[in-house]
């Protein structure tokens, strides 16, 4: 694995990209026939497009996988699963709370990868022949909707009982 900064950058985002793909396809799953799921069908498959959209450019730049990267994000993942079943707390709303704030945070994460990439665009020809404003428009949309249905979960969860 090379030691340039762009390609261990890109490395961390995809680990990233993997447990935001995942952790997006667990709330859809456990929110199956709600209105959060009709939310959640639509930006898991972006989030999911988003990450291959990461890959691509990793093999246009001939940016190489570090293995370690990609399987801490799907551990991570996996980790998260008990955590936000609500198990732990016996309150599956909380965990849904979490889970929503997690994944809002991580699309966060992604806006700030696009909006590095576009900084240094005219350094990489490849990255030249990328849309980033499309793709930073995307996760602006996906932040405000993520935060809308967080907060609405966040009332669920946190009311005093």
């Amino acid at each position: 694995m090379a030691d340039n900064p762009i390609d261990v950058y890109l490395n961390d985002h995809l680990g990233g990209a993997m447990l935001g793909s995942e952790l997006a396809e667990q709330i859809l799953d456990r929110s199956e026939g709600t209105p959060l799921g009709e939310v959640m069908m639509a930006i898991a498959d972006e989030i999911e497009e988003d990450r291959e959209a990461l890959e691509e450019l990793m093999d246009k730049l001939g940016t190489e996988r570090n293995a370690v990267k990609q399987v801490s994000g799907w551990v991570a993942e996996k980790a998260t699963r008990v955590k936000f079943s609500g198990i732990g707390s016996g309150e599956p709303d909380h965990g849904m709370f979490m889970a929503l704030e997690t994944l809002r945070l991580g699309v966060a994460g992604k806006k700030c990868l696009w909006l590095a990439l576009e900084q240094v665009q005219d350094s990489h020809e490849v990255l030249r022949e990328t849309d980033f404003t499309r793709l930073i428009d995307r996760a602006t949309t996906q932040e405000q909707t993520l935060e809308r249905e967080r907060m609405a979960a966040g009332e669920l969860a946190l009311r005093a009982s």
